[in-house]
This record gives C-alpha cells, structure tokens and sequence, in this order.
C-alpha cells in the first residue's frame, strides 16, 4: 500500500444508496453531470444509474479520506488500485469489485471525453478474474409450459406476449421495457430494439410472438399509449415489473430454478444453437458487442452434446 493510505477506510460504508452523502464540490459536478450523461446520452435505466452513483460516491469517500481529498485531474493509476485493495480487503466479491473498476473505467472515460483530464488513470488496470457462469438452461418444454396464458384477462394475455417476446426475441428485460408499438412491423414481422448504450438492432419476429402481442393489443386499451407493454393504470412497465412476471411465469413450471429474464434470454441463445443457428448469427440477435460473449453458449451446448454421446454411444467409454 502506498505512503499516506492506512487501513481505516471503510469500504462497506456505502454500500446502500448514496443519498445525502456529502462530497466535495469538484466531485459532486463531476458525479451530477456524469449520471446525466447516462441517462439522457446512454438511456441507462435508473436502476443501472443508481448503481454507478453508490460505486463512485464509494471512491470518493475514499479519495476525501485517504487522499486528502486530491482533485480528479491529479487522480493516478495507483490511487485506483490502493481503492480496489480497500474493497476488497473488506470482503467484496470478485464480481462486486469488477463492476466497481467498470464503473470507474466508465467515469474516468467521461472526464477525458470531456476535456477534464487529459489521460484516464484507469487505463492499464485490469480487475479479478470472473468465471462467467450462465443460470440452469430451461428446456424446450419447460418454456412452452412458462409461456402459455393462465387465461384470456388482460393481464395474462400481457404476460404470455412479454414471455413470448424475451423468449422468441432474446430481448433484455430493459431492451423490453423500452419496446414501443411503432417498433413492431407486423407485415414484415420485425422487431426494432434499443439495446446497450441505444444501439439499435433489427431483429426477426416469430409468428407464435407476434400473435401473442396482437392478442395482447387488441383487448390492452390506451390506444394513445406507445409503450407496447402497459401495468394497470396505462403506464409503461419497469424493469422491476419485467422481472416479477418473469418469476411468476417460470416458478409454476416443475423443475424450474431460474426465474429471471435471462433465463430466457438464455434459453433462446442455447436453442438456436442447439438447432444449428450460426454463432455470429447469434451474437447479433444477442447484440454482444463481443463474439465472447456468445461463446460461453457454445460451451454449454458442447458439453450437453458430450453428456449425451458419453450416455448413449456404445463405444463412448461411459457404457458398462
């Protein structure tokens, strides 16, 4: 640790919101007009954005109290790792920590961009090592099961086309959120999507999918609305209700032990690909920006295919 850096910083400290914190004045301009440029350039949602803000108001306490308080600009690549070590001594995990240097990365970028400071003092420094782990892959059965409507209401009617659209899509639950109905082209059966950082892609509708969502418009009322997707009182969902539907819908299936949106989104990746779908192909429908990101669905598929041929292929080795 370098000279001037004790171990007194309490890294657990902010780990809740980070309403009310008092921060110098060159760190809450930056801090304010950074979350705005989130939010109006990059879309972010709120939740994402309030993530961002507890991680950096986590470094700058740890700037005011182990730094003295140094100005951005004079901020060096080894005050970064000296706040990495301090949360990580306090027992984070590797993937809490990882986001943290993201979110770092991610505001020392901003500064330059900007004409703050002339190089990120990030730059260079890698995080933990992550095991990229995907949630227990739903079967072709199990999703039909998750994706079939209680009954004609509403809200079930709502809930089948939002789990037909995750599903037949590979949408994110936020990339679902933001689904409006001028982004559906039912003739030519596709779909517009605002992805990560308002990338847009134009994606396949299925005709199972798009039958569920006129089923869903034609009784959801709101003609003036264009979000696609509507709770009760007429308004847009949030991420937040995507995710209880999606909970809902998958815990009544026998067998079923994740029950977010990217269960489903896993589940249409690990299909395709189990059907023959090419990899690239996959990755764009995905909208990764890195053909890695894909690739860990192929190692699942490889390792299914393998349990398969060491169980049934009489001269696998794993036959008695």
């Amino acid at each position: 640790m370098k000279a001037g850096v004790n171990s007194g910083f309490d890294a657990r400290r902010f780990s809740g919101y980070a309403d009310n914190v008092e921060l110098k004045p060159d760190y809450r301009r930056a801090l304010t007009q950074f979350l705005d440029y989130l939010r109006k350039e990059r879309r972010f949602s709120n939740h994402t954005v309030r993530s961002y803000e507890n991680d950096l108001v986590q470094f700058f306490d740890f700037c005011a109290e182990q730094l003295n308080g140094k100005p951005l600009n004079k901020i060096e690549r080894h005050d970064i790792r000296d706040f990495i070590g301090a949360v990580m001594r306090y027992g984070y995990t590797n993937k809490s920590t990882a986001r943290k240097l993201s979110s770092l990365r991610s505001f020392f970028r901003y500064l330059v961009e900007t004409g703050v400071i002339n190089a990120s003092p990030v730059s260079g420094i890698k995080g933990p090592a992550l095991e990229k782990r995907l949630p227990p892959l739903l079967s072709e059965f199990q999703v039909a099961q998750a994706l079939a409507p209680l009954d004609d209401s509403v809200s079930s009617l709502r809930d089948a086309a939002i789990m037909e659209t995750i599903y037949g899509s590979g949408l994110r639950a936020a990339e679902l959120v933001g689904l409006n109905i001028q982004d559906i082209d039912f003739n030519d059966r596709t779909i517009r999507v605002r992805g990560k950082g308002s990338k847009e892609r134009i994606l396949p509708l299925g005709s199972k999918e798009a039958a569920a969502i006129q089923r869903y418009l034609a009784v959801r009322g709101y003609p003036a609305e264009q979000a696609v997707f509507l709770n009760r009182r007429g308004k847009r969902l949030t991420t937040r209700s995507i995710q209880e539907i999606v909970r809902r819908a998958l815990s009544r299936v026998s067998g079923v032990s994740a029950t977010n949106p990217h269960a489903l989104r896993h589940a249409f990746a690990t299909h395709l690909l189990e059907r023959g779908a090419d990899l690239r192909a996959v990755q764009e429908l995905l909208g990764h920006a890195s053909l890695a990101s894909t690739q860990i669905y192929t190692h699942l598929t490889v390792e299914r295919l393998r349990r398969i041929y060491d169980r049934a292929h009489p001269r696998s080795g794993e036959q008695s």
